[in-house]
């Protein structure tokens, strides 16, 4: 049976690579952002990436530059070499490893983890990132749900873990935001791999909800989240559909 996804990612809205703002010394992904999220009660959305060594790293992009000004890929370092590159604005801060953002949440806020395609191409090359997040998981305890725009991540996910709520992180798939080929743009535009992959929710682009299959699902109990809100405007439309948002750039009004 497909484990759903735990009633807190309902109730709290959710901070995109958590509550991030550099002007407070608080990157995207950060220590700091990630513990002030916490603080704040709301839920976190992480990104995870991995290094040359096979470990699962908090960071988005594949390229080093834009976060941390150097050159590179993230999967050309190793774990050890990423805890020495300093993230922009971050007052000297490293690219922390999921077993620290796991200690440093400890189960306080729901914990909503992204896997990053490491296929490429959105295609079956898949297993290491999935096995390093389900290692680090082993013990946790507290609400945690994980999702990947790749279908392919999705089902190694329920594969190597079970008792683990997973989801399918869904899109518009347009053609000027997107490299991958049409057909399997319309592919996953239709989200027809939701039942193959096991999930049990979705994320969604919050500018498509109005798509048919997101209604459908939604239809079947299906919980849609939604990203990326970024003004109390656009929550309060992507509300009219969706079930939670993940925001950025404001700070989502908490539940009463």
């Amino acid at each position: 049976m497909t484990p759903p996804l735990p009633p807190e990612f309902l109730r709290h809205p959710i901070a995109h690579r958590a509550l991030h703002d550099k002007t407070q010394g608080r990157p995207e992904n950060s220590r700091a952002a990630i513990k002030a999220a916490a603080e704040a009660g709301y839920g976190i959305e992480i990104d995870l990436q991995l290094t040359a060594d096979n470990r699962a790293v908090v960071f988005h992009d594949y390229a080093l530059e834009r976060l941390t000004g150097q050159s590179g890929a993230i999967r050309q370092m190793t774990v050890d070499q990423a805890a020495q590159i300093t993230l922009l604005q971050s007052g000297g801060e490293g690219i922390p490893t999921l077993d620290e953002v796991l200690e440093l949440v400890a189960g306080r806020v729901p914990l909503l983890i992204e896997l990053k395609d490491q296929d490429g191409a959105m295609g079956p090359d898949v297993g290491a990132l999935e096995q390093d997040t389900v290692r680090a998981l082993g013990g946790y305890d507290g609400p945690v749900a994980l999702m990947s725009f790749n279908p392919n991540s999705v089902a190694e996910l329920a594969r190597c873990a079970p008792h683990l709520p997973r989801g399918l992180v869904t899109s518009s798939y347009g053609d000027a935001d997107c490299n991958l080929p049409k057909a399997l743009r319309d592919h996953l535009r239709e989200i027809a791999d939701f039942d193959r992959s096991g999930a049990s929710f979705i994320s969604h682009e919050w500018h498509d909800l109005t798509r048919p299959r997101v209604a459908q699902l939604k239809a079947q109990a299906v919980p849609v989240l939604c990203w990326t809100i970024r003004s109390p405007e656009q929550e309060a439309q992507a509300r009219a559909v969706a079930d939670n948002v993940t925001f950025e750039g404001y700070l989502a009004p908490q539940p009463g």
